[in-house]
């Protein structure tokens, strides 16, 4: 919000803002605008709590050092067949697509990383599938290990997921797991900035280590959810074709916002195509539990 439409939603005037903010941690405001101050925070989403809880010390009915809203993105585990690191998005409301439209999801995990060369490659050792077309001998580039694999259908990335015994995520999970329940356009937020991903403007001219873009993360802690590889989803768009999520290393920016449609056949396999891995939250906490 602005100034001037933060106040309103409180009922005060836009010179009470300026000096709350002058004055920072050495104001104390009035009961009647504590209250509605402590409203206001009351009915935001759980990403605003979040960060809120984060940059004060706070918790949501302000007790320092009492954190009531655990941090999204803080149930990270590894799973247990093939040893990732997968984040937990809880369950509820966010938006989707360009028209921003609620939809609910129950709640689920997703790979913080797109699958690597080196994840793939165990997936092989231990399958016998066949490796993309561009490994020599079977095998990734040593230097290429922690990029994501490329060149894999929609076949090959499903037989991943069957095999570590997960599936590929829905357009929007991986959506909501990009966007956070508050929609914002890109992972990071509102702001267009290409240098937070990679995208066709920065000429890289190829993949880029997963764990590259550090401030290009979603609010879920999740990497490369804009650019480096266009990710397989497990949405049918129509027979034979599947949506395609977050753009790549060959991508002009403004395709890339991850609330975009696209879609390839599932045959398709190019240098720009990977993806990620996804499961119900029941099903993982289960395991993990025993």
């Amino acid at each position: 919000m602005s100034l001037r439409d933060f106040a309103a939603h409180l009922g005060v005037s836009e010179r009470m803002i300026s000096k709350w903010e002058a004055s920072g941690a050495d104001i104390t405001p009035r009961p009647i605008n504590q209250a509605a101050l402590d409203t206001a925070l009351g009915r935001c989403d759980p990403d605003t709590k979040a960060r809120f809880a984060n940059l004060t010390g706070f918790s949501e009915n302000g007790t320092e050092g009492d954190r009531h809203v655990e941090p999204i993105g803080s149930s990270q585990v590894r799973h247990p067949s093939d040893g990732s690191l997968m984040v937990k998005v809880d369950g509820g409301v966010f938006l989707s697509g360009p028209s921003n439209k609620p939809v609910w999801l129950p709640a689920f995990y997703i790979d913080v990383y797109p699958v690597t060369n080196a994840e793939y490659g165990r997936f092989l050792a231990a399958t016998g599938h066949e490796p993309p077309q561009h490994w020599k001998g079977g095998q990734p580039a040593n230097q290429l290990a922690d990029h994501p694999v490329v060149f894999v259908t929609w076949k090959d990335a499903a037989a991943y997921a069957d095999w570590a015994g997960k599936s590929l995520p829905s357009s929007e999970q991986w959506e909501k797991a990009a966007r956070g329940t508050r929609g914002a356009v890109y992972p990071w937020g509102d702001q267009p900035t290409p240098a937070k991903c990679n995208v066709r403007e920065n000429g890289v001219g190829e993949t880029t280590l997963v764990d590259c873009y550090q401030s290009g993360a979603s609010p879920y802690g999740v990497y490369d959810l804009c650019g480096n590889v266009w990710e397989w989803c497990s949405t049918e768009s129509r027979p034979g074709r599947h949506e395609l999520k977050g753009g790549s290393w060959t991508t002009p920016f403004e395709r890339a916002v991850p609330s975009s449609f696209n879609d390839a056949a599932e045959t398709m396999c190019d240098d720009d195509t990977g993806f990620r891995c996804a499961v119900p939250a029941e099903s993982l906490e289960v395991e993990t539990d025993a």
